[in-house]
């Protein structure tokens, strides 16, 4: 597993299929709603699958291995 990358967000909160493309960790938001719904996405160590779930600052988000943290 990689190291993590730190990502802005511009409001206090970003729901998670958003996050997934701007981090990088998914190209698109048909990608993301289908890797959460198989349960490929983590969210602060657990399998998350809500596309629609709020991230605030300090949340973890793995997918494949990558990880990154709303900042």
């Amino acid at each position: 597993m990689t190291g993590v990358n730190d990502v802005p967000i511009r409001d206090e909160t970003i729901r998670l299929g958003q996050f997934l493309k701007l981090a990088g960790l998914i190209d698109s938001g048909a990608d993301a709603k289908a890797a959460i719904a198989d349960g490929l996405v983590i969210v602060n160590e657990l399998v998350e699958r809500r596309r629609g779930r709020q991230l605030r600052s300090g949340d973890i988000v793995e997918f494949e291995g990558r990880r990154a943290r709303v900042s």
